[in-house]
């Protein structure tokens, strides 16, 4: 018995493993048990095995549902991307909340458990922007993996080649006597469907707490979408720019964490409407500008394999899931107030208040705010009175070593000097 023959054993029997447990405990975050992948960005948790296969972690592996396991084997090098988008959530989750009483610790971590502990199974603001977040961050990462060839199955989106470019307010682009479409697009067809099919997997839309997972989810793919920018290049002799060739690129992730966080001080407490809603934005937006970039289903139907682009419409069990894929997302939440608006498809949205976060909370993995580090002079969020809850704090003054007076030396080299420098630091009692 070869290696790869024991490692699919072995795998197996953690795959049946993890079905149990998941299936036994009901109360974690359905669907929230991928975001340990975050841990397959250390080295040696993803490596090649052979020719087709891919070495997961079985502790990774086993924080995958079947579908999910299923979608990474279709779709090598996805494996990579996912993990890359997990750690760009977090860091842009901690970012966003370095100033607030809940900073996105994610020291919760233990295996079998989800990244963000226990937070996320309440319904609140927090969670809102968790699941939004993580769900942007794997689309970003998969649209953008494709155009740099890291993923097998999808290549660069050249749905905007057919169409013709897009003119300013003078029917032409300022400066330029002309300009097409070209270059190397990201592939944000492939990664928004990529996204719904691999986040929102065991989101099946029947309580109120999926679809506020599923509307959620489906908020921060649609930030990133709509974030999409234009950047060309000029062509011409001696520098001038008589022909631009453009393409469409993704915005930054800082971007859409800046977003998402606006969205978040502005989330919508909701409960659910009998009423159905109409097929989003988003969906229309994507069958018309990147129709054949969706995801690889099964390699076993009729016609399959030619075009790494394509869906394999001709699979029944494909079909299937389409269509499961495109009613869970027909609901329609309503304000908990009959006075507000109904949240919009970009809208953040939570089911119950925040609980409190200046205590520590082991039951709910709260840190607490004590020993955390504020700002005397600011009267936001960030400042003692604030975030140390009314208790006090301490001030003192402490000793910090930091590179200092640095020149650039021929060739390649960057020389500092150590200077000591003292700070006065503030932290809560």
């Amino acid at each position: 018995m070869n290696l790869v023959t024991v490692y699919v054993v072995c795998l197996m029997a953690i795959s049946a493993w993890a079905e149990v447990e998941s299936k036994s405990k009901p109360g974690r975050g359905r669907g929230s048990m991928w975001w340990g992948i975050a841990k397959a960005g250390e080295p040696n948790n993803i490596s090649p095995l052979a020719p087709g296969m891919t070495y997961l972690d079985p502790a990774i592996h086993a924080t995958l549902r079947r579908k999910q396991r299923r979608l990474a084997r279709e779709n090598q090098g996805v494996l990579a991307a996912i993990a890359k988008g997990a750690n760009l959530a977090i860091n842009e989750c901690q970012h966003q909340f370095r100033t607030r009483r809940w900073n996105c610790s994610t020291r919760n971590f233990l295996r079998g458990k989800n990244l963000f502990g226990k937070i996320v199974e309440r319904g609140c603001r927090e969670t809102a922007f968790i699941y939004a977040i993580t769900s942007a961050a794997v689309t970003h990462s998969v649209a953008r993996a494709c155009s740099e060839g890291s993923i097998e199955s999808c290549t660069c989106d050249y749905s905007h080649h057919n169409r013709e470019p897009q003119m300013n307010n003078m029917g032409a682009v300022a400066g330029v006597g002309d300009w097409e479409w070209g270059g190397c697009s990201d592939n944000i067809g492939f990664g928004f469907k990529f996204s719904r099919d691999f986040v929102d997997t065991g989101e099946r839309g029947r309580t109120l707490r999926e679809k506020m997972n599923l509307h959620n989810n489906e908020a921060g793919r649609a930030h990133v979408q709509a974030e999409m920018r234009q950047e060309c290049k000029c062509h011409g002799m001696s520098g001038s720019c008589t022909m631009k060739t453009c393409w469409m690129r993704l915005n930054s992730f800082r971007t859409i964490g800046d977003i998402l966080k606006d969205r978040f001080d502005g989330a919508s407490r909701v409960m659910v409407s009998n009423s159905l809603r109409s097929t989003s934005v988003n969906e229309n937006t994507l069958t018309n500008r990147a129709g054949s970039a969706n995801l690889k289903t099964n390699t076993n139907s009729v016609g399959g394999g030619a075009n790494p682009n394509s869906v394999l419409s001709n699979s029944i069990h494909a079909r299937g899931h389409q269509q499961k894929r495109v009613n869970r997302y027909n609901f329609q939440l309503k304000p908990y107030n009959p006075e507000h608006k109904p949240p919009g498809p970009k809208d953040l949205v939570y089911l119950e208040p925040s609980p409190g976060f200046c205590e520590r909370n082991p039951r709910l993995g709260i840190q607490g705010t004590h020993g955390r580090q504020c700002n005397d002079t600011s009267i936001g969020v960030d400042g003692c009175d604030l975030m140390c809850c009314g208790r006090g704090y301490r001030t003192q003054e402490v000793t910090v070593v930091e590179r200092c007076s640095c020149t650039f030396h021929w060739c390649c080299e960057v020389k500092c000097k150590l200077c000591r420098a003292k700070k006065i630091i503030h932290t809560c009692l």
